[in-house]
């Protein structure tokens, strides 16, 4: 059976430093219009792009606001 996992982007954690937006090889993230409760703009996924799932943002993050799950639908 094939492990199926998806990025998943705690948005209340994000401080917008945009760390992941420039490590991310595939341009999958970008920054928000809105903010969080903590009043920072967050990252978001582009509509339509597609994630290799190499996890570089998720290490990169000083948050630990985005990380790889496994799929659960």
């Amino acid at each position: 059976m094939e492990e199926k996992k998806k990025l998943r982007i705690r948005t209340e954690r994000c401080k917008g430093c945009g760390l992941c937006i420039n490590v991310c090889p595939s341009g999958h993230l970008s920054m928000s219009d809105g903010v969080n409760k903590r009043g920072s703009k967050y990252v978001t996924l582009k509509e339509g792009g597609k994630c290799t799932l190499c996890g570089m943002c998720a290490v990169i993050c000083p948050d630990c606001a985005i990380e790889i799950r496994e799929d659960e639908g």
